[in-house]
């Protein structure tokens, strides 16, 4: 069971959930290309010295995409972005917790802003905007549209 159904208020349903895209973790994947792009450059190197040297710093650069690969992870799986019938919930974090929840009747607006691979990818960074205040920009969500139909259908 998730944050969000631990918050439910009594009668209140889940909407909508929205998650973080995939592409979180692709500085992670590209790292660990260039590790191996590194060890297939270290295996062609005839003198020893210079294969142990590129064998060293693909084994860094690969520990470094899979650091990079989990940290996203988990940013990843401790994300949580509810649609309810009555208000939107975001909490972020895996130990320390950060909350916030806005009921539905004080949205003024949600923007939704994706580039071009946005776009192509299905993902973008919502804003949304209520009476008085608003959350900060939640990057990276995937299909965002769907996210902004869905607020917009219940507010």
């Amino acid at each position: 069971m998730g944050y969000a159904e631990r918050v439910l208020q009594p009668g209140e349903v889940v909407a909508y959930r929205a998650y973080l895209h995939w592409v979180l973790m692709a500085p992670g994947m590209v790292l660990a290309g260039a590790a191996l792009c590194l060890s297939v450059a270290a295996i062609a190197q005839a003198t020893p010295e210079l294969r142990i040297g590129l064998l060293a710093l693909a084994a860094i650069v690969c520990l470094v995409g899979v650091l990079q690969v989990l940290g996203a992870w988990i940013r990843r799986l401790s994300t949580e972005i509810i649609v309810t019938d009555r208000r939107i919930i975001l909490k972020t974090g895996l130990i320390g917790r950060r909350s916030i929840e806005m009921n539905l009747d004080k949205v003024e607006s949600v923007l939704v802003d994706q580039g071009i691979l946005g776009r192509m990818l299905d993902f973008g960074t919502l804003v949304i905007r209520g009476v008085g205040s608003g959350l900060e920009p939640v990057t990276n969500v995937a299909a965002p549209l769907e996210f902004h139909r869905h607020v917009n259908a219940r507010a």
